[in-house]
C-alpha cells in the first residue's frame, strides 16, 4: 500500500464541495472548491466534484494530486440512503476513505470533536448531538416543503401566504408584502400561482431574508418567534437534559440566535470550525486506523 502523505476533509453538499487537505500530522495546507456532490444528484458527480475540490487544493498547494497517498473524510448529503452510500464506496478511487453524513461532521466541527450540539440553518435546517461515545443522533431534516423547520425555505414559504394575501385583499398591502412580491416578480394572481408552482427549496429560501429585514412587522415577527421555538424544540429532542453546549450554524445562524427559547439562550456558542474541518478530523482519524492497521 502506498504511503498515506495527506488527510482531506470534504464537505459536500447539492450546491458545492469544500475540501480541507493536511498532512498526515494534521497541519492545513490548502483548501478547494468543486461543484455539488451530493450523492442525489448522482454517484460520478459526486466522485468527479470530490476530485475536482482535492485537486484545486493540491494545486494551491503546491503538490501534485494523487488518490494513493490520501486519506479521505467525507461529509456528505444523501449518506442515509444505502442504495447510494453504497455505489459510492464502490466506485472510490482509493483505500482509506470514512464516510458521514455533512450534520455529523459539522457538529465534529462546531465543537471540536468534543460533546455538543448544533442546528443547521440554512437553505434547508437540521440538528444533531453527538455524546461523549461518539453517537451522533439526529432531529428534524426531514426535507422541504414537510419539514426543515426554521429554514430559510420554511421561512419563504410561509412569508409567501401573506404576499397571496395581501394581492387578493385579505389582509393589508403594506411595504412587507409589497416587498415579496417585488422578490417574485409577480404582478397579479395567476403569475403569484405560476412563481409557487414552479419554485425550489432554494427559491423560496430567497423569501427568507426580506423576512429577516422586516422583523418588527407583526406578521414577519410571529414567523421568526415560531422558528424560534421549532430550533427549541429540535434542542429539546437530543438534550432533554440540557447539558450540551449548542452552536448555531448556517447563513441563517446569526439572524435566529436572538429568537431561540432563553431556556437555551446560555449554552449558545460560536462553532469552532465549520463541517470540512470536522470531516477532516474524520479524515486523520481514518488515516491512523490505517497505518495502525
Amino acid at each position: 500500500m502506498t504511503a498515506l502523505l495527506f488527510a482531506i476533509g470534504i464537505d459536500g453538499g447539492g450546491t458545492g464541495t469544500r475540501a480541507v487537505l493536511a498532512d498526515r500530522h494534521g497541519n492545513e495546507l490548502a483548501q478547494g472548491r468543486g461543484g455539488p456532490s451530493g450523492l442525489g444528484l448522482g454517484i460520478e458527480r459526486a466522485w468527479a466534484s470530490i476530485g475536482a475540490a482535492c485537486a484545486d487544493a493540491f494545486g494551491r498547494a503546491g503538490f501534485a494530486f494523487d488518490w494513493s497517498q490520501c486519506a479521505l473524510g467525507c461529509g456528505l448529503a444523501g449518506v442515509n440512503n444505502a442504495a447510494w452510500l453504497a455505489a459510492f464506496r464502490a466506485q472510490a478511487p482509493l483505500g482509506a476513505l470514512a464516510i458521514e453524513s455533512d450534520a455529523y461532521t459539522t457538529v465534529v466541527g462546531a465543537h471540536g470533536g468534543a460533546p455538543g450540539l448544533i442546528v443547521a440553518l440554512g437553505t434547508g435546517s437540521i440538528a444533531a448531538s453527538l455524546d461523549a461515545a461518539g453517537t451522533c443522533r439526529i432531529s428534524g431534516g426531514f426535507g422541504f416543503p414537510s419539514g426543515d423547520e426554521a429554514s430559510g425555505a420554511w421561512l419563504g414559504m410561509r412569508a409567501l401566504a401573506y404576499a397571496q394575501q395581501a394581492l387578493d385583499g385579505r389582509v393589508p398591502r403594506d411595504v412587507f408584502a409589497d416587498a415579496l412580491l417585488a422578490e417574485t416578480g409577480a404582478h397579479d394572481r395567476d403569475a403569484l400561482v405560476q412563481w409557487s408552482c414552479d419554485a425550489s427549496q432554494t427559491i423560496y429560501a430567497s423569501l427568507a431574508p426580506i423576512v429577516l429585514a422586516h422583523r418588527t412587522h407583526p406578521y414577519a415577527a410571529a414567523l421568526i418567534a415560531q422558528a424560534g421555538d421549532e430550533i427549541g424544540k429540535m434542542i429539546d429532542a437530543l438534550d432533554p437534559h440540557q447539558a450540551l453546549p449548542v452552536a448555531l450554524c448556517g447563513g441563517l445562524a446569526d439572524a435566529l440566535a436572538p429568537a431561540v427559547p432563553a431556556r437555551h439562550a446560555a449554552r449558545l456558542r460560536a462553532p469552532i470550525d465549520d463541517s470540512a474541518h470536522g470531516a477532516l478530523r474524520l479524515a486523520l482519524r481514518t488515516l491512523k486506523e490505517a497505518e495502525a492497521g
